[in-house]
Formats: C-alpha cells, structure tokens, sequence
C-alpha cells in the first residue's frame, strides 16, 4: 500500500504556514485536551476491553501524564516557540556588530508508530510534542490494541482534519509500508527489533527519528533499607498493567544477606495488593495475547517459583510470580520479561552487582534502593541507562521536567514536557550582521593583508 499521496497533502498543508502559528497550536492542543476528558468513560472502556486494565492504572498511565503534559504546553508553548538569543563572539573579526540566535521551527509532516501496552499515553504524549512544534502527524496505533485503535481513529478522525492529523490503521505491513515513506521525523515507541527494522527504513531517506525501547531495567537493593516500602514500590512498579511496561523493574538484585526476609515481605505485599486469588481481583489487568501468553509462561520452567506460576490462557491470566533465578538462568535473565513474572538474583558485594548489570545492555530504566549516599553515588556513576529511580519505581516517568528516552539499545532520543517539542522541532542557528561595519582584511585580494603582516596575527590570536 502506498501513502504516498497522504504525505502530499499533509506536506501541501504544511506548506501553507497555518501550523507555524501560536494560535493554532494552541488551539489545536486545547481541542485534543478536551476531546480526552470529554470521552474518558470511552477511554476507560476501551482500555478495559483490550487489557482489562484497572481504572486507576487506567488514568494514573495513560491519561493524568497527559492531561498534565499538555497544559504544560499550552501554558508554556509561547516560551518554547521563542527564539533563543546566545553569545556572539565579538573578540572575532567576523563576528564584530553582529547578533546570534536559535530559532525552533517545525520538522513538517511526521509519523507517530504508537504501542500496545499504553495505547492512548504513548500516542498522545508525543502528539502534544508534534502539534506544540507545529508539525503535521499521522498516527498508526497498535492493532494489537483493537478497540483503543479504533477509538483513536474516531476521536481524530471526528475532530481533525485529516490533511493536519490522521490515523491509519492496520496490522505490521501497514507500519512497514509507512516507514517506507520519506518523513520528515518518525517516532517509534515498542521493541528493540522493530525498533532496528524502523531506522533500516529511515536510514534510506536520512530522516531523523525517535526511538523508545526497552531493555532488562535492572533494581538494585542494598542491605541497607526500609524493607517494607522497598516491596510496595517494587512490586506496584512491576505488577502495574501486569508487568507490561517498558520501564518495569525486570529483574531484582537483592543482597544475599536480606534474601530470605525480602522475599518474604514481596510475598506479604502481594497478598496485601491482590489477594490470595488475583485472578478474581480487580485490580489486576491481564496479557495483552495468547502470543505474549504462551512467550510468558514458557520462563516459568525457569528457576525456582519463590511465588504465584499460575496461569490461565482462556483469560489471558499469568499470577504475579517472582522467581529465584541466578545471574546466567537462560530467558529470564536474557530476554526482556515485559510480563508479571519477576526473576530475583543474589549478590554478595557492590562490585558483583555492577559487573552483572554492566554485562547487559543499556537498560531503560535503572532502579536503586539504598539508604547509603555512597552506594547511591557510586551507582550513579557506574551505571549507564536511560533513566534512574531512586527508592522508587515508575514514577520518574511522571516528571515532565526530566527527558524521558534510552540510551544506546534501550533508545534514541528524548521527550516529556518541552523536551517533547525539542524532539519534533529543528533549532536553527542564525546570526544576522550590521551594515555599519566591514573589515577589508577578509576579501580577496589578501596580498595586501598577508604583507601587512596584520591578517595573520589577528588570525593566530583571535579566529
């Protein structure tokens, strides 16, 4: 299939200049603001049908960041859209009675390739950042996410212009054959091997792109902590939409000395969260498919079960499981779990928990529960990854003041906040100079300069 004339007529709207204006940004971000809240109870639904996710974890992950971030931007897209004034550097001949600055300008016509796990947060966040820049989007939900999919589609399709914004649907050939066109940005959110095919795709026509991955996000825990909060953020943190979170604590690093007892405490939480039978709790979202299902309860041959293992295809239902495992425990300490299973390992000091973690690549995320600032400096500067928690889980990602994205095989680029309209906007350098001055030196003919004597000593001290 070839979207070839879709990107003309968005790239023909583009090229009318309406999107570059203050006030149709911003009312274009008012008008998504208020399609979202007026359809919440759809929202929910949808989110219900695909994922049976909870209705608090429903709006605490995919619609509060959202509603937060965009009044952000609607509040602050005057400062954002400003031009930037920096130093000139005077002391440089060239340079003298001139005024430099970054002026941000919108890429164009871009493409939004969202995921399934969070199918409304990881679309709209970065349509807030593609419509503050001025951009014009199309978007291609996950059709592993039917009834959000369509959804979507509706509440774009209803309310946007197409030739602005639009929804594609389909399965991965509709993504393939999209990715095959030359945009001016494309922004991926799901796995690394999609991920790897995305900038294959992107490569032949140089367009810059976003991508935002996964990885084993590794959570350290050191001897010395508060046990019983340590648990409760931990497991929150995994357990939330059943583990299917890009930034889910993969996999524990418990001091061998507090094994037996947190391991204990992980299990009382789970009782306290959930139930005896999370099956029947409401609470509890499930698997997103009998694909992912099957991939899932395939790691619990793995290991030693600590806690849960059942399971129940016809529900799509894998009970919170921790497993004891070691460091070199095949898939589970291989694969990205992405999943309600979580593999604890010991260690017996510092150095071997950071030789494990540094073994693996880049994570995402990188969680650190300690009471001692050493420990918790030392990790910070041993320990690459896209983004650090500390005695907590997840909710970095909720701070629309820090960048949110990986590093290396964990992602490419950043966003949240402004840094989402830094990502689909280009900065363009400008340095506008006077008429009232111009030096002679510079021109050609240089014999004059060069025998002077007076152009090459400017040039060693001051160019």
């Amino acid at each position: 299939m070839s979207f070839s004339a879709l990107l003309q007529t968005q790239r023909a709207f583009f090229e009318t200049g309406v999107t570059r204006d203050l006030s149709f940004r911003r009312n274009q971000l008012r008008k998504l603001r208020d399609i979202c809240k007026k359809n919440e109870e759809k929202i929910f639904e949808a989110l219900k049908s695909d994922l049976r996710k909870p209705r608090l974890e429903a709006y605490a992950g995919e619609l509060a960041p959202f509603f937060d971030e965009i009044d952000l931007a609607i509040l602050h897209l005057p400062l954002w859209m400003k031009r930037r004034q920096v130093k000139t550097q005077f002391y440089k001949l060239g340079h003298l009675f001139a005024e430099s600055f970054i002026l941000p300008e919108p890429l164009g016509v871009t493409l939004i390739l969202g995921p399934w796990n969070y199918p409304f947060n990881l679309i709209l966040l970065p349509l807030i950042g593609a419509i503050a820049a001025g951009n014009c989007v199309v978007i291609k939900p996950s059709e592993m996410a039917p009834t959000s999919s369509t959804l979507l589609f509706q509440l774009i399709s209803e309310n946007f212009d197409p030739h602005y914004i639009k929804v594609v649907e389909g399965d991965a050939s509709v993504s393939k054959d999209l990715v095959s066109e030359r945009w001016d940005k494309i922004f991926f959110t799901g796995g690394t091997e999609i991920g790897k095919q995305i900038m294959k795709s992107a490569a032949e026509f140089l367009t810059p792109i976003t991508l935002e991955l996964g990885g084993k996000s590794p959570c350290f825990i050191d001897h010395e902590v508060d046990i019983k909060i340590a648990a409760r953020r931990i497991i929150w943190g995994k357990f939330f939409n059943a583990g299917q979170t890009c930034v889910a604590p993969d996999y524990l690093l418990v001091h061998k000395d507090l094994k037996s007892k947190f391991i204990d405490q992980l299990k009382t939480t789970l009782q306290e969260f959930y139930g005896s039978n999370p099956q029947t709790s409401s609470d509890y979202a499930r698997v997103i498919n009998e694909k992912h299902f099957d991939r899932l309860t395939s790691y619990l041959s793995f290991g030693k079960i600590a806690s849960g293992g059942r399971s129940d295809k016809t529900d799509l239902y894998i009970e919170p499981t921790l497993i004891e495992c070691d460091s070199n425990t095949p898939k589970l300490m291989e694969d990205e779990i992405f999943g309600p299973i979580l593999p604890i390992v010991t260690y017996s000091h510092l150095l071997e928990a950071v030789t494990l973690i540094k073994s693996k690549a880049k994570p995402l995320a990188f969680y650190i529960f300690t009471s001692n600032k050493k420990t918790e400096e030392f990790l910070l500067q041993q320990i690459a990854a896209g983004g650090v928690c500390i005695n907590d889980t997840l909710v970095h990602l909720t701070n629309a003041e820090l960048p949110f994205g990986g590093v290396g095989p964990s992602g490419l680029g950043r966003y949240h906040g402004e840094y989402s309209f830094n990502e689909f906007s280009h900065f363009k350098a400008v340095e506008k100079k006077s008429f009232s001055f111009d030096s002679r030196f510079r021109y050609a003919p240089y014999k004059f300069a060069l025998k002077s004597g007076l152009l090459t000593k400017i040039i060693k001290k001051f160019i």
